[in-house]
């Protein structure tokens, strides 16, 4: 039997230090959690300090390891439900996640599990073991799980972290699903007019030639198109593969991705999606952050790596440098001039009050309903407008060909 010095919370949030005996860290952590205890460090009283190699910034497990295992948001949000209930129906973290990792999905998410519960077993807060899968657990998701842990509240911290994960997967699939019927409309017209141009009208050419038939211009021009595309048709395919390759790498560059950010915040229609998306995200994310008890700064720091806009991520950071504990945040957001009077003058009144997270919750709360209108204008306004450059497109091949036909037939009943 070994002797471990233990850090814990209590139930009620307070710090707790002693040691225990156990045969391993394991079973140590075992005898602190059957004390009742949310344990922080599991540490054997007598053990060496780990060579100098060894301490330092530690290495993600995902790639230190060499794994490509990979929690999905989905999977994020399930881990977190269940967990969360296992929790405040009295379990032990320690035999909740052997619990959750035992379940055996047959999905990336189960090796990360049994990664989280080993680190535990080995000593580990929860919130380092989970810091070590950055690619599965997010900044936002890690600093509020470790003020859970400082706070002893840590059931109560994946509760809100359900809700937060929750109120995201339905604005992405809000604009899934609005999209998803003009993206059929557009490639249905798309692999339509590559039918008739890359197959239909090179049987009809020849036949137009042969008869020396004058044929009006829009079936010269459409003939044209059709005998490039056969012709030259891969190369022009190759060439857009290239094209959007070279586009796609240059969107990646921090001079890129502020170009393109800044032009779909421009673009009619899509810009009151998006932007509606962004503030009720930045609004959510910052007021979960501060009923924690992150610090303002800290907060402001990861909801810039949460937003997802260049453009409006460098005015955050803008804001932040601005920022010092303890004064307005709204004053420096609103100097920028990108984030909307309204949204500023309401944070303004909640700094005012006292009680910033529940007017950030009013603007989570008003810019997800306009969300929801912006989706529906855009739904609305697309799905006619595609329709009608599509109908344009194939009335354009239509008449071209049956102008076609006709004037073949007036040349024949003159030749008559």
């Amino acid at each position: 039997m070994a002797s471990f010095s233990y850090t814990a919370r209590s139930a009620k949030g307070e710090k707790v230090q002693g040691t225990v005996d156990g045969a391993d860290r394991r079973a140590a952590m075992a005898r602190v959690e059957q004390m009742g205890y949310v344990p922080v460090s599991v540490v054997e009283s007598d053990s060496a300090r780990p060579p100098k190699a060894a301490r330092g910034k530690p290495v993600p497990a995902d790639q230190a390891a060499g794994s490509h295992a990979r929690m999905r948001n989905r999977d994020v949000l399930v881990f977190s439900t269940e967990l969360s209930d296992l929790l405040a129906a009295g379990m032990t973290l320690g035999n909740a996640l052997n619990l959750l990792a035992n379940q055996k999905t047959g999905r990336d998410c189960d090796a990360v599990i049994a990664r989280v519960r080993d680190d535990i077993v080995k000593g580990s807060s929860l919130s380092n073991a989970l810091a070590q899968h950055r690619r599965s657990f997010s900044t936002l998701y890690v600093s509020m799980i470790r003020a859970g842990e400082e706070s002893g509240r840590l059931a109560d911290v994946l509760k809100r972290l359900v809700g937060y994960y929750e109120m995201l997967q339905e604005v992405r699939d809000k604009i899934i699903t609005a999209l998803v019927y003009p993206a059929i409309v557009v490639i249905l017209g798309i692999v339509t007019m590559f039918v008739i141009v890359w197959y239909v009208l090179p049987k009809f050419a020849p036949i137009f030639k042969e008869l020396g038939s004058t044929l009006p211009l829009s079936t010269r021009i459409l003939v044209g198109i059709s005998e490039f595309m056969v012709g030259y048709g891969l190369f022009v395919i190759g060439f857009g593969i290239v094209l959007a390759t070279l586009a796609w790498r240059a969107a990646k560059t921090e001079r890129g991705r502020m170009w393109w950010h800044g032009f779909i915040l421009r673009v009619p229609l899509v810009k009151g999606v998006i932007t509606a998306g962004i503030y009720s995200n930045f609004a959510r994310t910052l007021a979960t952050l501060l009923t924690n008890g992150v610090p303002v700064l800290k907060a402001l720091g990861i909801v810039e790596q949460t937003i997802g806009n260049a453009v409006i991520a460098r005015e955050v950071r803008i804001a932040r440098d601005r920022v010092t504990d303890g004064t307005s945040i709204s004053g420096p957001l609103a100097a920028g001039g990108v984030f909307p009077k309204m949204m500023t003058d309401m944070m303004a009144i909640g700094e005012q009050t006292g009680d910033v997270p529940r007017a950030l919750g009013h603007i989570a709360n008003r810019y997800e309903n306009r969300l929801d209108r912006s989706i529906k204008i855009l739904t609305t306004a697309l799905e006619p407008i595609l329709i009608l450059v599509i109908a344009i497109l194939v009335g354009f091949i239509a008449v071209s060909i049956i102008s076609a036909v006709f004037s073949l037939t007036n040349g024949l009943d003159k030749q008559v």
